[in-house]
Formats: C-alpha cells, sequence, structure tokens
C-alpha cells in the first residue's frame, strides 16, 4: 500500500511575510552563567537569569561544571586540589600498641609502642 500526500503550495505577498515575521519574537543570546557566593565559591551553572553574583562563562566550563574554582576579582581561578596523605607513625604521644602488631590496642601499663596519624599533605 502506498500512500500519496498531495503537495499544495502557499502563496502569500511579501507584506505578508514581513506582518508574519514581525510577530515573531527574538531569540535571546545564549549566555552560560556561573552563578556564586560573597567568597567566590561556586553556587551553580545555569543559563537563566537569576538574582546573583555570576559571571560569564564559555561553553566548555559550563559542561564541566567544576567546583574547584573561586571567582577572584570577577575572573575564574581554578583551585589546585590538596591531596592529604595519612600515615601511622610511632612516637612518645599516640595510641598504645602491642610493639608486635600495631593493629592491637593495649594499656599503657604494658610493653608498648605508641603511635599517632600524620597527616602530609602533597601538592
Amino acid at each position: 500500500m502506498t500512500l500519496k500526500l498531495k503537495q499544495t503550495k502557499i502563496k502569500m505577498t511579501e507584506e505578508e511575510f514581513w506582518a508574519i515575521l514581525h510577530t515573531v519574537s527574538e531569540s535571546k543570546p545564549i549566555s552560560y552563567r556561573l552563578y556564586y557566593n560573597a567568597d567566590g565559591s561556586p553556587i551553580i551553572y545555569s543559563m537563566e537569569d537569576l538574582l546573583d553574583n555570576y559571571i560569564e562563562v564559555d561553553q566548555k566550563t559550563y559542561v564541566l561544571a567544576p567546583f574547584n574554582v573561586r571567582v577572584v576579582n570577577g575572573k575564574l581561578t581554578y583551585i589546585k586540589p590538596v591531596v592529604t596523605v595519612k600515615k601511622i607513625q610511632p612516637g612518645t604521644v599516640g595510641t598504645a600498641c602491642d610493639p608486635r602488631d600495631v593493629c592491637v590496642v593495649v594499656s599503657t601499663d604494658q610493653l608498648h609502642t605508641k603511635w599517632t596519624i600524620a597527616n602530609n599533605e602533597i601538592s
């Protein structure tokens, strides 16, 4: 079974065309925005016009939506992530543990080694 559609040509004058075109509302230009707090930390990425502090960002930044950024003097600044490594180390203060097994916590009256957690930042 085949279906045949009838093509209809619509004829209009130039004045009718322009009259229809003028009734169509103009589209807004696309703007990608990062809304941020007073300290410069990001709140939300949006294309909407919200009532808050914002800066315009490019499409790539908008799509990635990074939150390791701050707004400083109206410019987007990336914050280098801080990596913290926790490591236990023996010392004079800390938790008393069996000298043969750090997993076994003992009384300070027994033979022991004291262990503490050291936080080391890697940049």
